[in-house]
């Protein structure tokens, strides 16, 4: 295969990566829907909040903490063989999610699929990188990202539909037809390639960048659950994951064939994309934490409403991310990342003025532009990644910027999750005052918690409604503004560091991976 005009049936490869990609992607997105329905004791599991919240979170926890490790390990050993294992133990775990009997089996298999999950992902942008020429990466990286930004919207539609006409195991029996279609055109299509000449094994650096991995990600969960950062059940295990982390690079740097060379930091292009995707999955992903208690709650969607609404996100993801590579070229990357991520800050600071009255077709005109924005941002950002490391590290190139956006996405959640959560509770304190002492505690820590309280109490519990509307989008707002701030500061990021328009590309010659 000529490096320089890829594989003759690249584009059809990039439809199996994609379509073999919409299970995982979709999991992450379809579960939140089925919540309530396996919480109930008759319809469902009866799992408790704790447990609920652990059934999401093993998976992140498992997913994030193997992801570069996988990447790795699928460089050595075959790229298709890891995403095609990977897509054998999700479908595998799929299986015994839905048909848990109680909600330990549904965690544990929930883990399961975070294995799979982490060795489908890396392995999808390894094969684009692999298989399309220099000329096209981009291009190709655009369509992978658009198909990741339909599935995230369409996961809670489908969620919705499959709640209201099956059982709640439905929503993780879907993917198992996805799963067996997406092995069969695996293995007929997608070709084999690993690095040719793989440097030793550094299994110290490997189990570094898990224990600091899973430690920084459970840290930031439990900064989640707990709707504060300042715990020491946060700060311990989220600093021994630094450490551990900053251990891992001592010890890559150190050795002579390290796991991921850290000195590729070095490259301005390397780093300040790496940063530019941290910032911007931090304050989208914290952004939609609040945004789906304020469509479900306070304007009164139901799940799959409020899936619906999604749509202009994920449509303008579909329309422009596979034009990303064009505008980058025209302008540059400093120029297109820099007005796309003042599209985005814009946008967050938007939602510092949606209230209850705020017309659905200006939130869903938002919605499009911000979608807009970000598929402007991610696939340069993800090319920009990948073409930095040489080709036959493609795995460990993809595996990073999967973890960064994992990673960053998790405390995005948590640490404006927290600001949210502290906002409400000071605010619903005068409204709470009445009630109980537990109660009032328990009513306060959400408005999930405040409308649960008002149902129980009946007529009398109405006078909390209007309180709680009110704390929430006061809170939202303030949340809205700190997400804003932090993209502003991805707006300084980019300016300053990303590399401008570039030189035309002279023809070079690249070392051909091994390809079966």
């Amino acid at each position: 295969m000529d490096p320089n005009s890829g594989h003759p049936r690249r584009w059809a490869i990039l439809g199996v990566l994609v379509f073999s990609l919409l299970a995982v992607v979709l999991d992450n997105t379809i579960l939140n829907v089925a919540m309530k329905t396996i919480a109930d004791k008759t319809a469902g599991l009866g799992a408790t909040q704790s447990e609920l919240e652990w059934a999401i979170n093993s998976y992140t926890l498992v997913f994030a903490g193997l992801l570069f490790t996988f990447g790795v390990i699928g460089d050595r050993t075959g790229r298709k063989r890891m995403l095609f294992i990977g897509m054998a133990l999700f479908g595998l775990a799929s299986l015994a999610s839905a048909y848990s009997q109680d909600p330990m089996q549904l965690i544990l298999a929930r883990a399961a699929m975070g294995i799979g999950g982490a060795a489908i992902m890396p392995a999808t942008l390894a094969i684009i990188s692999n298989v399309f020429p220099p000329s096209e990466r981009g291009k190709a990286i655009g369509v992978w990202a658009g198909g990741v930004g339909l599935a995230v919207a369409i996961g809670p539609i489908t969620g919705g539909l499959l709640i209201e006409h099956f059982w709640w195991g439905s929503v993780f029996l879907v993917n198992v037809p996805i799963v067996v279609i997406g092995m069969i055109l695996i293995a007929t299509i997608v070709p084999e390639s690993k690095d040719p000449m793989p440097s030793k094994l550094d299994p110290v650096g490997v189990v570094l960048s898990i224990i600091g991995l899973v430690a920084i990600v459970y840290g930031i969960i439990r900064g989640g659950f707990l709707g504060t950062v300042a715990s020491a059940e946060v700060l311990v295990p989220t600093l021994a994951g630094v450490a551990v982390l900053g251990v891992f690079v001592w010890w890559e740097r150190r050795i002579d064939h390290p796991v991921f060379d850290v000195r590729n930091f070095s490259n301005v292009r390397f780093s300040s994309a790496i940063g530019m995707m941290g910032i911007v999955f931090f304050a989208m992903m914290g952004g939609m934490f609040f945004l789906t208690f304020y469509l479900q709650v306070v304007l009164g969607f139901s799940a799959l409403q409020a899936g619906a609404l999604m749509i202009p996100f994920a449509a303008a993801q579909l329309i422009f991310a596979p034009l990303s590579q064009r505008v980058n070229e025209r302008f540059g990357a400093k120029l297109s990342a820099t007005v796309s991520m003042i599209v985005v800050t814009a946008a967050l600071t938007s939602y510092a003025f949606l209230d209850q009255n705020t017309p659905v077709v200006l939130i869903e005109v938002i919605f499009f532009v911000q979608g807009a924005a970000m598929a402007n941002i991610m696939p340069p950002a993800t090319t920009a990644i990948m073409e930095a490391l040489p080709r036959e590290k493609a795995g460990v190139g993809s595996a990073m910027s999967n973890t960064v956006r994992q990673v960053a996405g998790a405390l995005g959640v948590a640490v404006l999750g927290s600001v949210l959560s502290s906002s409400y509770r000071g605010a619903m304190e005068p409204a709470l005052a009445g009630l109980p002492a537990d109660v009032q505690h328990s009513a306060g820590e959400s408005i999930m918690a405040t409308m649960s309280v008002v149902e129980g109490l009946g007529e009398r519990g109405q006078a909390l409604v209007k309180p709680a509307f009110t704390a929430f989008i006061d809170g939202m707002h303030v949340t809205a503004l700190v997400s804003a701030l932090i993209a502003l500061i991805g707006v300084a990021v980019v300016a300053k560091w990303m590399p401008g328009k570039p030189q035309p590309v002279q023809q070079v010659a690249e070392k051909e991976p091994a390809v079966v």
